[in-house]
């Protein structure tokens, strides 16, 4: 006489008493957290491995009518390209160009490395601030156009640090508090479209101080039609860092500032409609947002 529900069960119970069976999943180990986080939409940041290389690859990216150079991070194991991408990107298809490098250069072609732009839908804000900030008189007008040219300068800087790049381009939020204005919303003055927020506002007092986000360079200070006091500073290979609207600067061009060290104040200068924070990341002469960087 036959008891297939005997035999089923006395399977099951050999499978269980198998060494390393278990009906319990066994838990994944998590995936490393990489900075800044990819995200492959305008005004994000898109992460393209280079593979292994004795020595730190070259990147470049063609924006309007140049070609930029782009930070490479990582080791001879596994080097990674960090490409900035514009606000203004097209969403589909881009790519960036690994060039040739070593004894073979002129042997070697320039490689392209592909990536895909995903759409992203920013929000709109509309703003009321005082008419002579949005309809410029001929002098404003003038010195907007002086500052735009001293600026566009300014973002163009590239260094090569001692020491190559930066250990971890994992950031710290330069002010604490709330966060008024997001990266990528799209700003309405007085009923007047304008560009896009290139940064990330954050809400806090005047005289509250601002701590550098990681080591990096003083490249400029000033007071801007716009953006009011202002300190740029350069943490290395295309990667910079801006802060607007600011009551008083404690630090000169030239001068280096360690992670978590004071360096300027929060203010209501420029353009603004309080007092807070703006605060701008840029990756190859590229605006992305901030919040890649941090928790």
């Amino acid at each position: 006489m036959h008891y297939p529900h005997r035999r089923t069960l006395l399977t099951t119970l050999g499978l269980l008493s198998l060494p390393g069976a278990s009906w319990a999943a066994k838990p994944q180990p998590a995936a490393p957290v990489v900075w800044p986080h990819a995200l492959q939409v305008p005004g994000g940041v898109a992460r393209l491995s280079l593979g292994p290389a004795p020595q730190r690859p070259r990147v470049q990216v063609r924006q309007g009518d140049a070609d930029v150079p782009v930070l490479v991070v990582g080791d001879a194991i596994e080097w990674t390209a960090v490409l900035g991408i514009p606000l203004a990107a097209a969403v589909g298809s881009a790519h960036a160009t690994l060039l040739a490098s070593g004894a073979d250069t002129q042997l070697a072609q320039a490689r392209q490395l592909p990536y895909t732009v995903a759409p992203k839908r920013y929000a709109e804000q509309q703003l009321k601030v005082s008419p002579r900030t949005v309809d410029l008189a001929p002098e404003d007008q003038a010195r907007y156009e002086r500052e735009r040219d001293h600026q566009a300068r300014v973002m163009a800087t590239w260094s090569e640090p001692a020491g190559g790049a930066l250990p971890s381009l994992r950031m710290q939020q330069p002010v604490p508090g709330r966060r008024s204005s997001s990266f990528g919303l799209r700003r309405v003055f007085n009923g007047q479209s304008r560009n896009p927020h290139s940064g990330m506002d954050i809400a806090a007092a005047t005289g509250t101080p601002i701590v550098a986000p990681l080591p990096g360079t003083v490249i400029d200070t000033g007071d801007y039609f716009f953006n009011g006091g202002t300190v740029w500073m350069d943490h290395g290979h295309g990667l910079l860092t801006m802060y607007c609207h600011l009551s008083s600067i404690q630090v000169r061009v030239g001068d280096t500032v360690q992670t978590g060290e004071a360096f300027c104040k929060v203010g209501a200068t420029g353009r603004v409609t309080g007092p807070h924070l703006h605060w701008g990341v840029m990756l190859n002469r590229t605006m992305v947002d901030p919040a890649l960087f941090i928790e």
